[in-house]
């Protein structure tokens, strides 16, 4: 059985840290796709530049990339995502709704999308999208990415319903705070050992990969992290 790993966003800061920790020899095939790829050490892995994945051609063009076979297992993780907050509702502009509904909410519906027409003509396949904590918890001056990720939300939800009769697992995680380098900005120095790691994401997303054939409709809330070296 090949076994294909699909990486959307995979050069922002959270798409670093999981091709970082990709499972050696685990992967017949390894697709990274985004926007840009500005020193990448991965030229070894297949590097596919994408353009607006708001538009449905563009998301069409990504996936015409990957050939399909029954005898073919796929994994997809889409980081692909953007923050605008800290206005009140009354105040956010409808330049920046729509921006946040189309990075968050449509370009993920879309990867989805193609994404479920691919593994329906394979074996099987597991996808994990990252939505945020503040999509399941409402919080002051964040109402419309909080919107955005929380119907990102609901979609994960109801494709891993619809997922049963293709052979489709999907999920997806809820960080609070992730350890990048635009966070730790405003951070306090004492805060950076309680956010989440790009790369300990990674791992546990390899983890759910591992049992993907019955681990699905769940979203992942990550809180806080202790150290335990």
């Amino acid at each position: 059985m090949k076994k294909k790993l699909l990486i959307f966003g995979a050069n922002g800061s959270l798409g670093r840290g999981i091709v970082d920790v990709i499972p050696e020899n685990k992967f017949t095939e390894i697709h990274l796709f985004d926007f840009k790829f500005e020193n990448s050490n991965h030229s070894h892995y297949n590097l596919h530049m994408v353009s607006d994945l708001s538009i449905e051609q563009n998301v069409e063009n990504a996936f015409h990339n990957v050939t399909n076979s029954k005898e073919s297992v796929f994994y997809l993780i889409s980081t692909i995502g953007g923050y605008i907050g800290g206005e009140k509702i009354s105040d956010t502009k409808v330049e920046d709704y729509l921006k946040l509904i189309n990075m968050n909410l449509t370009s993920n519906f879309l990867i989805l999308k193609h994404f479920q027409k691919l593994v329906n003509k394979s074996h099987s396949g597991t996808a994990l999208f990252t939505t945020a904590f503040t999509g399941l918890n409402a919080k002051e001056l964040n109402g419309v990415y909080g919107a955005s990720k929380g119907a990102l939300i609901h979609l994960v939800k109801t494709a891993s319903l619809e997922g049963r009769e293709i052979k489709l697992s999907v999920n997806s995680i809820a960080p609070l705070i992730i350890d990048t380098p635009e966070n730790r900005s405003w951070l306090n120095y004492d805060q950076l050992e309680t956010i989440q790691k790009p790369g300990e994401i990674g791992k546990f997303i390899f983890g759910i990969f591992e049992n993907y054939n019955f681990v699905t409709g769940n979203i992942f809330e990550m809180t806080s992290r202790f150290c335990i070296d």
